[in-house]
């Protein structure tokens, strides 16, 4: 198991847990909350893959995907009441998820010869959209419309990982990099409370 695979289930477990979390808030049944898991978790990369026609989607090809997804969310489902130590740690957990859906969404879209919009497009979207669909789900404004500095840190990262990669860095160098860039924008984020400016309304 190469590290940036582990560091993908990983993303992928909290992820899965997050969205098992939004349905339990949200009094959903143990079906309601194992769906929201799974559509948090792959979502993204799945939604990526029919964009980039790499058909079937690679939650098909893997299956570990779905079952480590299914059990996070039933782990949370019978265990939430035990779990409330983890808040601050799945936040964290989340960042480290999200700079690796990031790299690997970007430098698959790269594979397939995408350009410098589409490919940062499909990282973020890698990224985020399992939350955003989860969120729809869940009857919330989604994440990523708030002002909190998230799909952001994925943009940044992005535009990272394609200016490295045209450079000619090696793969895992300009993985490892862009990945950093996304997990360190959004902890200090969370830290030091950043978020991006909003309208104001009379």
């Amino acid at each position: 198991m190469n590290v940036l695979y582990a560091l993908d289930l990983l993303g992928t477990a909290a992820f899965a847990a997050s969205g098992a979390l939004a349905g339990i808030q949200r009094r959903m049944d143990l079906l309601g909350v194992v769906i929201l898991g799974v559509v948090t978790a792959v979502g993204g990369g799945t939604l990526r893959d029919v964009l980039l026609g790499s058909i079937p989607p690679f939650c098909f090809k893997d299956e570990t995907y779905f079952y480590l997804s299914i059990g996070v969310a039933l782990a949370v489902f019978f265990f939430h009441r035990s779990l409330n130590f983890l808040h601050r740690p799945l936040l964290y957990f989340d960042a480290l998820g999200l700079g690796t859906f990031l790299v690997i969404g970007t430098g698959k879209a790269l594979a397939y010869d995408a350009g410098f919009l589409v490919a940062v497009m499909m990282g973020v979207m890698t990224a985020t959209a399992g939350g955003l669909v989860r969120d729809v789900l869940s009857d919330q404004v989604p994440f990523i419309l708030q002002k909190e500095v998230y799909a952001t840190a994925c943009i940044f990262g992005g535009i990272v990982y394609y200016i490295l990669y045209r450079v000619g860095l090696p793969d895992s160098t300009t993985a490892v990099i862009a990945a950093l860039v996304v997990i360190v924008i959004r902890i200090v984020a969370i830290h030091r409370k950043w978020s991006l400016p909003i309208a104001k309304v009379d």
